[in-house]
């Protein structure tokens, strides 16, 4: 058993309860929050950038084969998990931990890399995860205003905090669903200060066509890239992610409480998942289609939204967003939180073409009220 001082277990310590406390600022619980009341079973549920289809088929067919194992820890699966990523993605095992969904690591590589002395930088508006864990570690926050592009600003996020510890990356963006530049990364990466990191989180990445930030990873820079099986691949509820970054700085990640046991469940759907070659350019496809459907409609009958090339955009309500927000819910369709940068525009997920029909008609009402 290793040797652990006093100071180490303290250390330990917080670091356990600096997570504890970041569970509660999950993108679910971020929009549970914005919710006045609980929702019907026949409700709209497109406020928490969920994918409705759900797992696919061969994922059903895994999770329902492993409950009678349900009883064991099976390390192998998980094992098996990251050596399929890793040959994908031509990495080494060692480069790749394997987490609850994508927020857990997000909220480590935060109290890793920021303190009092290291600041938080983020774009605004931004994934607002990152920002409740900086507030535990006394980190400096710094939002940046996104370009006239609504993508990240990285020359201003580098002028904003010479004293940075984490650059906090969301591409595509959560709530724009906008791209940054693979070159502006890049930028990033190369001119940022000594001993901070670029954290890029590549949750919606499936969805489009852009070229992943884990080049630079397997470069050996100072990046850390975060992926979840939450979007594209429908498992939000089965919680299963990955957090990919050079073994130095993976290890001091993982060290700050990443050291829990997988459910075999997320890990075989994930499994399945991954083996179906077919899985992400289809429902690519499908979001895409439903999203400009979506936004033809809007434009047919002018409302301004922001274009997206993911599964969820803003849209400009022209008044204040909470109200229309909790309008909307009394129409039973639930939308997205509103970001204080923004006030008159709310968030909408791309739900399936049915979903969005209903939110349609119940935007129309509630705009005309």
């Amino acid at each position: 058993m290793p040797h652990f001082s006093r100071r180490s277990f303290l250390h330990l310590s917080a670091a356990a309860s600096a997570v504890a406390a970041f569970r509660g600022m999950t993108e679910p619980m971020l929009a549970a929050a914005a919710r006045r009341r609980p929702h019907s079973k026949d409700a709209v549920l497109i406020d928490a950038n969920e994918n409705p289809l759900g797992p696919c088929q061969a994922a059903r067919d895994a999770l329902a084969a492993i409950i009678p194992l349900g009883g064991r820890y099976s390390d192998n699966l998980t094992d098996e998990l990251v050596s399929i990523f890793a040959q994908q993605e031509g990495l080494s095992p060692d480069w790749i931990y394997c987490t609850a969904g994508s927020t857990p690591p997000l909220g480590l590589s935060v109290l890793a890399f920021t303190s009092p002395q290291k600041s938080y930088v983020t774009a605004d508006p931004c994934f607002e995860a990152g920002m409740h864990m900086a507030a535990i570690t006394g980190a400096r926050v710094v939002n940046v205003p996104l370009t006239k592009t609504y993508a990240h600003d990285v020359k201003a996020m580098l002028a904003a905090a010479p004293d940075a510890g984490v650059f906090y990356m969301c591409n595509p963006n959560n709530p724009t669903g906008t791209l940054t530049p693979h070159s502006d990364i890049e930028y990033l990466a190369a001119n940022k200060p000594k001993d901070s990191i670029v954290l890029v989180d590549e949750a919606y990445i499936h969805l489009t066509e852009t070229p992943s930030a884990l080049d630079m990873v397997k470069a050996g820079k100072d990046v850390i890239v975060l992926r979840t099986f939450s979007k594209v691949y429908g498992m939000a509820g089965l919680r299963c992610g990955f957090v990919i970054a050079r073994p130095d700085l993976l290890e001091k990640v993982v060290a700050r409480g990443g050291q829990n046991f997988m459910p075999v469940t997320a890990i075989v759907a994930a499994t399945a998942s991954l083996k179906d070659p077919q899985l992400v350019s289809e429902r690519r496809r499908i979001n895409a289609t439903i999203r400009q459907q979506t936004f033809q409609w809007l434009d047919r009958n002018g409302y301004t939204y922001i274009p997206s090339e993911s599964n969820c955009f803003l849209l400009d309500t022209k008044r204040p967003g909470k109200d229309v927000r909790d309008a909307m819910a009394k129409e039973n369709v639930l939308i997205g939180r509103v970001w204080p940068i923004m006030p008159t525009h709310v968030r909408i997920t791309v739900g399936t073409q049915e979903e969005m029909e209903k939110f349609q008609a119940a935007f129309q009402k509630v705009m005309k009220a």
